[in-house]
């Protein structure tokens, strides 16, 4: 196979504030480290995938999905080559800025920040690793690396429209340093097609689980259909294990095809340097066409049977409600909940950082308090 470590991102180029490198472990590795160990990583256990985390002790939550999302990253990364240090940070970072509530909580405080900014959990996330977190004397935030930045920051590709990026985090703190409008690295695309490739089946999983759909509504989607026929026929298994088995396939097909395809878009594009990747105005990392569409169906599948489903619509309708009770209420009476510091910044901004960083039950626990 040939190698793709010149495509790949070898050496870093620093961090926006200088630091000593480190004898024992490589720039990539101490970003690793410094998310793992922030207080915003630790706060993903308690905090809702699609079931709010209050519901049961076996359904995913978002530190879950971001480990499941870096060991799908790693695979790929470590076959292409590039490098798989960058991809883990980046994986296991990606939803550091997510509210309570999953996405049900993201929409009622970006309601609620309508007219302060605006609220999106991309950009929180590097709110959080640039200014929130407060652990280190000579900065704040986790002072990671100019790639890991660019990699979080482009999570969904390049941004042609700055403007949100200025409100949020401003564009003056990235010192000219990151070029905004190139497209990510290959690392940086392989932890967001991860991202992808985790919760499409491991939704189909904790979906089933929940009694939300059954084995034979899987088979409706004939890539799942597929897949169990190579079992049902000569397997005395419960169907709760062939589903384990069918979400274990599935994944290796998907990164199986990702690869494969990859490599024809590094043909096709020319893609010999780290330059190159840069400067494409195509994503590399990515399905076929045939994938592509099984993507889509299992998505229809999961907006039609799960998220759309009236429990858990009841369930981030709670949600919902619970944020903007607690945005309401901390906007009344800001010094209750808030340092002065903070608040002399920007008020609803710190509202904002503050209820986006809580946990499920932090938030419903405030909630209740405020009866």
């Amino acid at each position: 196979m040939k190698n793709y470590k010149n495509i790949g991102i070898i050496k870093s180029k620093g961090r926006l504030i200088n630091e000593p490198n480190s004898s024992y472990r490589s720039p990539f590795q101490r970003d690793r480290d410094r998310i793992i160990h922030s207080s915003a990583f630790r706060r993903l256990k308690h905090k809702t995938q699609v079931f709010v985390n209050t519901d049961g002790d076996h359904y995913r939550t978002r530190i879950t999905h971001s480990i499941e999302v870096a060991q799908i990253a790693r695979t790929i990364s470590r076959y292409l080559n590039v490098n798989d240090d960058l991809t883990e940070s980046l994986s296991l970072s990606h939803d550091l800025g997510h509210t309570p509530f999953g996405h049900a909580g993201e929409d009622a405080l970006d309601e609620c920040m309508t007219n302060y900014g605006g609220f999106d959990h991309n950009l929180q996330t590097l709110r959080i690793v640039m200014f929130i977190e407060k652990k280190y004397v000579k900065f704040n935030g986790l002072n990671l690396t100019l790639e890991t930045l660019d990699g979080l920051l482009k999570h969904n590709g390049p941004y042609n429209d700055l403007s949100i990026v200025e409100n949020l985090i401003g564009l003056k703190k990235f010192k000219n340093k990151l070029h905004l409008k190139n497209f990510p690295s290959i690392e940086a695309q392989i932890a967001s097609i991860s991202d992808d490739i985790a919760y499409n089946n491991h939704d189909i999983q904790d979906g089933y689980k929940a009694n939300l759909f059954n084995i034979d509504e899987l088979k409706e989607i004939s890539f799942f259909n597929e897949i169990l026929k190579n079992y049902t026929k000569k397997s005395n298994k419960d169907n709760r294990i062939l589903v384990y088995q069918m979400v274990r396939d599935s994944i290796n097909l998907m990164v199986k095809n990702l690869i494969k395809y990859s490599i024809n878009n590094f043909k096709y594009n020319k893609i010999k340097n780290l330059n190159n990747v840069y400067k494409c105005k195509n994503k590399l990392i990515c399905f076929s066409p045939e994938y592509e569409n099984i993507i889509d169906e299992i998505r229809d599948f999961l907006h039609f049977k799960m998220y759309n489903n009236k429990k858990v619509l009841l369930k981030n309708n709670e949600g919902k409600k619970i944020i903007k009770k607690l945005f309401n209420e901390i906007s009344r009476k800001p010094k209750k909940f808030l340092t002065n510091f903070s608040l002399k910044h920007n008020k609803y901004r710190s509202i904002a950082d503050y209820i986006s960083g809580m946990t499920d039950r932090f938030a419903i626990n405030i909630y209740k308090s405020l009866k």
